[in-house]
């Protein structure tokens, strides 16, 4: 079997130390390790000059969902302690003012029984449907009709961190601010589109002054996304589907672009998988539904050009896709690079940026 298809082919060593725990001082301050695969050599920078790489003519791509608080603490009926995870944010009908269903994962010490209830805070409660397999349960959420879901999530919960993230008491302001990319509108992720934290307003300020067109695709980032791959083959591996919108605007915006005779710039695996899912069947059309598009080598790539992401952890469906786009050489041979220079990995670590089409003057 080639080596490229086998999950230890994958695996790579990365010193504790390597794993960031807390964001850059300002967004585009973190690094840029830059694989210039027209030149073959890989450059260091600052997140800031990216601008240099990207032409007036190109275009940006962005996943806007935004991370919702999705992690609750409650008490169920008997007192005991309870911890909610919200695997999605909550639907609600116009019909249905003051309640919603949600499938969510429960922690505490005993499970709690069918049709209890546990309550989060004053405004608050949940009632579960039905157990489900692997910890996880239909809750029916009741809250007061006249008021905004989204605002008592945020009184009461906490945007979730990815287990790698250390913290003592729970999320911290800084958290809340920068867990977030800048232009996040559409609440639903539970993990953020982490490569789009790096751009500020005055970063895409500078682009939209250029002439780089921008367009944005939704895709809710979902728990599976921490789930490890288990197949040692990895075309035997099963992708989670997540909720995704490509509007017709962002289609539009590509085809310009590419008749002009411009690039298109991914930020983020979540962007490539969107925008590739949109044009499956040859031709990209505008979508919305779930998509369960599963990106390695071999892949082949219909709208995308260049790739900026961060570094992903070993043995990850994340580094699947980005070896499809640069092969797993290059990108382990990246990787081994930014650990000897220091960079930082993971949510809250550095970017880097695959380079597969000429810069402005070559």
């Amino acid at each position: 079997m080639h080596k490229d298809f086998t999950l230890e082919a994958y695996n790579f060593n990365l010193p504790q130390e390597n794993i960031a725990q807390k964001p850059a001082d300002k967004r585009d301050h973190s690094r840029l390790l830059v694989m210039d695969n027209l030149n073959k050599e890989l450059v260091h920078k600052t997140f800031s000059e990216i601008t240099d790489y990207i032409r007036d003519e190109d275009m940006l791509v962005v996943n806007n969902t935004r991370v919702f608080p999705a992690r609750l603490f409650g008490k169920k009926e008997t007192g005991g302690k309870v911890e909610v995870f919200l695997l999605g944010f909550p639907e609600i009908s116009p019909d249905t003012r003051g309640s919603a269903q949600v499938d969510a994962l429960i922690k505490s010490s005993k499970r709690p029984k069918p049709h209890s209830t546990i309550t989060i805070s004053d405004k608050l409660s949940c009632t579960v449907v039905e157990l489900l397999d692997g910890g996880k349960a239909r809750l029916a959420l009741q809250f007061p009709q006249s008021a905004d879901l989204a605002e008592i999530l945020s009184a009461c919960g906490q945007v979730p961190l990815p287990p790698y993230i250390a913290r003592e008491n729970g999320t911290t302001d800084e958290d809340v601010a920068r867990y977030q990319t800048v232009y996040a509108d559409q609440p639903g992720a539970v993990a953020a589109p982490t490569a789009g934290l790096h751009f500020t307003d005055s970063l895409l300020a500078e682009l939209d002054s250029r002439g780089v067109n921008f367009g944005t695709i939704t895709l809710h980032v979902g728990y599976g996304t921490f789930a490890p791959v288990r197949a040692q083959k990895i075309k035997e591996h099963s992708i989670h589907g997540e909720y995704i919108v490509v509007p017709e605007e962002t289609v539009r915006k590509i085809e310009a672009t590419k008749k002009r005779g411009g690039r298109i710039w991914a930020v983020g695996t979540t962007t490539v998988r969107a925008l590739e899912f949109a044009a499956k069947e040859g031709t990209l059309k505008p979508v919305e539904g779930v998509c369960d598009l599963y990106i390695y080598p071999g892949f082949e790539f219909k709208v995308i050009d260049n790739l900026i992401t961060n570094f992903h952890l070993p043995e990850s469906s994340l580094m699947f896709l980005v070896s499809a786009l640069c092969t797993r050489k290059a990108l382990l041979n990246c990787y081994d690079e930014a650990i000897k220079a220091g960079y930082r990995f993971y949510s809250y670590g550095d970017a880097m940026a695959v380079i597969n089409t000429p810069r402005h003057g070559q």
